[in-house]
């Protein structure tokens, strides 16, 4: 078949660059040369010149185009040739021909790639300019030689070839960046899901109707507001939703809407367009992008601008928003977990939180009870956060109670909640230097005994063997089930360990074999 130079490379760069695939379009560019060169297949090869090492990244034939990662190291005499190559632009822009590839200096390498040393090859470097070798090859296994019309055509496929593969390799650099991308992701989803926990300490006591309520509505996509005083543990119980629900391998935004300054609320949470406002000097995705397939966490709702809650409305609404300066409609699919800790009714009564948003947040409620009202969950927040500090302060052993500490802590009132209650033990630790706690410096003390019923359905007080029984079993699970040892229950107890097994007997907790049997 005859063509003319222009119309050949004309069909030919279509061809090429066709596709961000590099194996289809070297396939596609194949089936099309073969017309009018003999050509049995065509390799796309790379050649390190500092490892001196080429690896065939794409290959094509009568099967089709397909990646590949064949590779082999050049012998000495060859890494010279390229150097000298390298050195002289000239034959590194010109076509190398072989009548039988085995016999040529440089492609007699990639014969042992193709299996067959006596097929017709040639080929060319493509753009001598980067910092790596790039070559085009052509063969044919029937060894038909390659003339002087073969050549000047295939010379016509350089430039194409150069901007295709140009295009493919930074294509295939954000391919590699995505996916290193979504391996962080997923390793601080996991690693955040460890942080907070799986189990939510006070799940089976003070928290157990809360986390009730958050097995029912994890699996939805409704949105839920979390009520509950600052300090109290709302930022957990979002978390515990978002663990729960089918989006848990999705991005999880938290956002403080009362650490917004006003004036940046529209821009941090839907982002903002290039030339939006004076210092916007490029496109920025906001929050809620960001939380594309994932959820977002708005944490202190009541403190949005009238502005803000009218694009929240919509996003829940419509699932849509816009960037500051921009026109156009972005869809989003997230899932929206608001808290607060304000009365947002008595806001609507003055105008300062929109009626419509209230009652679209206002879906599934959930009220996080204060710290005071499941004092019961004091004991083993306790020693979680013990331990927890005790680890990141670097402390050899981890820490006791001195004699009348707990009872301190659970008469306390805990206005600051679950925060106030870690804080209060990390400020210990660094008091005690490695001594007992004592926690001296509470002083706001229930007067008396009866504020320590928490006010939930079902609660009752507990008796000094609920609370040892407590205990030991937070520090079982903590040492997985073993009560001696280094490592034991009892070591963390800062007990004997026969003593422990007498108490556990005593209160019907299981050990040894009876544990590992139940």
């Amino acid at each position: 078949m005859t063509t003319d130079g222009n119309s050949f490379s004309r069909e030919a760069t279509l061809r090429i660059c066709g596709s961000l695939e590099i194996e289809r379009s070297l396939w596609d560019c194949f089936m099309y040369v073969r017309d009018y060169i003999p050509a049995d297949i065509m390799l796309i090869d790379v050649y390190d010149t500092e490892t001196g090492i080429g690896e065939t990244i794409a290959k094509a034939d009568l099967n089709g185009g397909k990646l590949t990662s064949v590779k082999a190291t050049a012998p000495a005499d060859t890494k010279q040739l390229i150097e000298e190559m390298r050195k002289n632009p000239q034959t590194m822009t010109s076509v190398s021909v072989a009548d039988r590839i085995g016999d040529h200096p440089i492609m007699g390498p990639m014969s042992e790639i193709i299996g067959d040393p006596d097929a017709a090859f040639m080929g060319f470097v493509s753009n001598p300019e980067w910092d790596f070798m790039a070559g085009i090859f052509l063969g044919n296994n029937r060894g038909k030689k390659y003339s002087a019309k073969h050549v000047r055509l295939f010379t016509l496929l350089n430039k194409p070839f150069t901007i295709a593969l140009s295009n493919y390799l930074r294509y295939r650099e954000v391919l590699r960046l995505k996916e290193i991308l979504a391996d962080d992701n997923r390793y601080l989803q996991q690693e955040l899901r460890q942080q907070t926990g799986e189990e939510i300490i006070g799940a089976h006591f003070g928290l157990k109707q809360v986390m009730e309520m958050v097995g029912q509505v994890a699996p939805l996509a409704s949105p839920v507001l979390l009520l509950g005083e600052t300090g109290s543990g709302k930022e957990v119980i979002a978390t515990a939703i978002h663990n729960l629900s089918l989006r848990r391998n999705g991005p999880f935004i938290k956002v403080n809407c009362g650490a917004i300054p006003e004036s940046l609320m529209d821009s941090e949470l839907f982002g903002h367009e290039k030339g939006a406002f004076t210092s916007a000097f490029f496109q920025k995705r906001g929050r809620f992008e960001r939380a594309q397939g994932g959820t977002i966490f708005l944490d202190e709702i009541g403190e949005l601008t009238q502005g803000a809650q009218i694009k929240l409305l919509r996003v829940i609404q419509e699932k849509e928003i816009e960037r500051v300066g921009g026109t156009e409609t972005i869809k989003v699919d997230i899932r929206v977990i608001a808290a607060t800790h304000r009365n947002l009714e008595a806001m609507m009564a003055e105008g300062k939180f929109r009626e419509d948003l209230y009652f679209r947040l206002r879906v599934f409620p959930i009220v996080i009870p204060p710290l005071r009202d499941r004092r019961a969950d004091i004991p083993a927040l306790v020693q979680y956060f013990m331990m927890k500090k005790a680890r990141e302060m670097g402390f050899v052993e981890i820490p006791t109670l001195a004699p009348g500490a707990l009872e301190k802590l659970m008469h306390y009132n805990w206005p600051g909640n679950v925060r106030e209650l870690q804080n209060a033990i990390e400020r210990a630790l660094i008091l005690s230097r490695e001594q007992p706690l004592v926690f001296n410096d509470l002083v706001d003390i229930v007067p008396n005994t009866a504020a320590m019923i928490p006010v939930t359905d079902g609660a009752k007080t507990l008796s000094l063997e609920q609370m040892t029984s407590q205990t030991i079993a937070n520090a079982l699970k903590m040492t997985g089930g073993r009560v001696g040892g280094e490592k034991g229950a009892a070591k963390l107890l800062k007990i004997n360990p026969s003593t422990l097994r007498t108490k556990m007997r005593k209160l019907g907790i299981p050990f040894g074999r009876k544990e590992t049997e139940g």
